[in-house]
């Protein structure tokens, strides 16, 4: 699943450079329409009381992105487990790969704030679209 981004001055330090965090803002986005893509839609789960949290996020900055850039933010199932799930997440200008990143996603009760199972409905649609990745 891929979405675009345009770098707005906003998203820049005082040099036109993206300032790291800003990184992460755009992986959320990644992952909720790659979720809205599957059929997933988070309000309605958050209504039963299914909400999904990030639990371990890891990235590795190899270039900067800078102002005024149009980015590709790919975002690929890489692994399903009972109460979580793990993407993998790039984010290219051009043919450059300026981020790599692995996050997973904890399945959780809004109400308590403790880990569940994901829903066999929802596994089902997460991994409708599974496509292998080639490393």
């Amino acid at each position: 699943m891929e979405i675009q981004i345009r770098v707005y001055y906003e998203d820049t330090d005082c040099g036109g450079v993206v300032y790291y965090a800003n990184y992460l803002r755009w992986l959320e986005r990644g992952r909720t329409e790659f979720l809205r893509e599957r059929g997933i839609e988070l309000v309605s789960l958050m209504r039963r009381d299914i909400w999904f949290s990030v639990s371990e996020c890891n990235l590795k900055y190899k270039k900067s992105a800078k102002y005024d850039d149009l980015l590709r933010v790919v975002t690929e199932l890489e692994e399903v487990g009972g109460a979580a799930f793990w993407l993998k997440n790039y984010i290219w200008r051009k043919n450059e790969l300026l981020v790599e990143a692995r996050v997973r996603i904890a399945c959780m009760s809004g109400e308590t704030g403790k880990v569940k199972r994901i829903p066999a409905e929802v596994v089902e649609a997460i991994m409708a679209g599974k496509v292998p990745t080639s490393k």
